[in-house]
C-alpha cells in the first residue's frame, strides 16, 4: 500500500517514473523490499534496487539516477527487530510532513485508482555498480593531495549497511583499516557493535595501537568517533571540529552552524568565541536540514553523530563526516585526543523513561513538575524534556554548570 500510495504521488508527467530503492542488513528487508517493488510496479514506476547501502548513498543515488523517488529500508541504530522506511524526493531531500502526511492519507483511502493499466506496468532490474558510485562520491569529499597513508583506523560497521563500502574508501584514501562489524546475517545489525555501542570499539583501537576508531550505526547515516586512547568523542564535538575547520578555511557558510535543542551549551560558547552562531531546531536531521535551507548553512547536526554538509549531500552522512575529521588529523599531524576535544560540555544528563498507554507528558501532575525544575535551574541551565520518535519512551534531559544539580534534576 506505500508502494502504490506513494507511487500515485509522485507519478507526474508523461515521463517513465523511476524509484531507486536501498535498505540495510536485517532480515525484514528481504520482505518489505519485494512488497514495496511490487507496490511501485502496480503504481507504474520502474524500480531500480541496490541492495545494502547507506542511507546517504540512496539520497546521492536519487539525485543522480534522476529519479522520482528514493527509498532507503531500515531502523537506523534499532535492533534487527525493528524496521522502517525512509522517503527521498527527487531532489534528495527527506519528505516534508506535510508530503507524508498526504501519503499516508492516500494510503488509508481506495488505491484501486493508483494501478495502472498493465502495459503500463513498471519493471524492476538491479543495479550492480550503485556500491561504486558512492565510494568515489566519498573519496571526492576528501582533500586532493591528502591522503591516509600512515594511518591505522578501526572502522566498525554495525553488521549494516557500510559493511562494504566503508572500509573500502578507507583503504583507497591509503589507511590501514581494521574493520569491525563487517559480517552481518540479518539478526546481529547493531548487536553489541556500532554507534550506539562504541565500547568494544574503544578497546581494539587500544588493543591495535590505532590512531583513530570510527563507529557508523546500521544506515551509516550517523558516526561517534574513538581516540587513541579509546575516549569517546560524540557529534557536538564533531560538529565543533569541522565548524572550526571549515570557518578557518572560509568554506564554512552562512555563519551559523544548525544543531538541535539536545547540542551541549559547550558548543554554542565554542562557536560564539570565533563569531559563528548556533541554531536550533527539534530533534531529527530532517529538521537540522530545512533550518540549513533557511539558513543557507552548510554545515548542522546532532549530538548523536548525524552531520549534514550540503558541499557534499543532502542528508546525514556518517562515512563523510569521518573523512573531514581525518582531514585535519592529517593536515595537523596531531593525535585524534587533541584534534577531538575542542570544547569543555557542561555537565549534561540524558535519562530514557520506558512507558506504556498514553503518553505520561499529557498528564497534568508531570506539567507542573518539569515547570518547577524549570524555575529552579532559571538561568543556570536548562531541562528537556520528550517523546521519542521511534519507541515508547520519554527521554529527560538536564543541563547546568553544577553536575550535582543536573542529577538531582534528571532523578527527580
Amino acid at each position: 500500500r506505500l508502494g502504490q500510495a506513494a507511487g500515485r504521488f509522485f507519478n507526474r508527467g508523461t515521463h517513465r517514473h523511476r524509484v531507486v530503492i536501498g535498505k540495510d542488513t536485517r532480515i525484514s528487508g528481504y520482505m518489505l523490499e519485494p512488497a514495496l517493488t511490487a507496490g511501485f510496479i502496480g503504481a507504474g514506476m520502474d524500480v531500480v534496487l541496490v541492495g545494502p547501502l547507506p542511507t546517504p548513498a540512496i539520497a546521492l543515488l536519487t539525485r543522480s539516477l534522476r529519479a522520482d523517488l528514493g527509498v532507503m529500508i531500515s531502523a537506523s541504530h534499532n535492533p534487527y527487530e525493528d524496521n522502517g522506511i525512509k522517503l527521498f524526493g527527487p531532489d534528495g531531500l527527506k519528505l516534508s510532513d506535510a508530503q507524508e502526511a498526504a501519503i499516508e492519507a492516500l494510503m488509508d483511502g481506495d488505491l484501486v485508482a493508483a494501478l495502472v493499466a498493465p502495459a503500463r506496468l513498471g519493471r524492476a532490474s538491479r543495479m550492480e555498480d550503485a556500491p561504486g558510485r558512492y565510494i568515489e562520491a566519498a573519496k571526492q569529499s576528501f582533500p586532493r593531495g591528502l591522503t591516509l597513508e600512515k594511518l591505522r583506523i578501526v572502522v566498525d560497521c554495525a553488521h549494516g549497511a557500510a559493511y562494504k563500502v566503508a572500509p573500502t574508501v578507507l583503504w583507497e584514501l591509503g589507511a590501514e583499516v581494521v574493520p569491525v562489524g563487517v559480517a552481518p546475517d540479518g539478526f546481529n545489525i547493531n548487536n553489541g557493535v556500532g554507534s550506539t555501542a562504541p565500547g568494544r570499539l574503544a578497546e581494539i583501537v587500544r588493543e591495535r595501537r590505532a590512531d583513530i576508531g570510527i563507529a557508523l550505526d546500521g544506515d551509516a547515516d550517523r558516526l561517534v568517533l574513538v581516540d587513541e586512547a579509546g575516549s569517546i568523542i560524540d557529534g557536538d564535538q564533531i560538529l565543533a571540529l569541522i565548524a572550526g575547520f571549515w570557518h578557518a578555511q572560509e568554506r564554512l557558510r552562512g555563519g551559523n552552524v544548525v544543531a538541535t535543542v539536545m547540542s551541549n551549551m559547550g558548543l554554542e560558547r565554542y562557536l560564539r568565541e570565533r563569531g559563528l552562531g548556533l541554531l536550533r531546531t527539534n530533534v531529527g536531521d530532517r529538521y537540522v536540514g530545512e533550518r540549513m535551507r533557511e539558513a543557507g548553512c552548510n554545515l548542522g547536526g546532532e549530538q548523536s553523530g548525524h552531520m549534514i554538509m550540503t558541499d557534499f549531500g543532502t542528508t546525514g552522512d556518517g562515512l563523510i563526516a569521518a573523512l573531514q575529521v581525518l582531514a585535519v588529523l592529517v593536515e595537523g599531524r596531531r593525535p585524534a585526543s587533541e584534534v577531538c576535544r575542542c570544547f569543555r560540555p557542561l555537565p549534561q544528563r540524558l535519562v530514557n523513561v520506558r512507558f506504556s498507554g498514553a503518553s505520561p507528558l499529557k498528564h497534568a501532575e508531570v506539567q507542573r513538575e518539569i515547570a518547577t525544575h524549570e524555575e529552579k535551574l532559571g538561568e543556570r541551565g536548562r531541562i528537556l524534556i520528550r517523546a521519542s520518535g521511534t519507541e515508547p519512551v520519554i527521554r529527560v534531559m538536564a543541563e547546568a554548570e553544577d553536575e550535582a544539580l543536573v542529577n538531582d534534576t534528571v532523578e527527580t
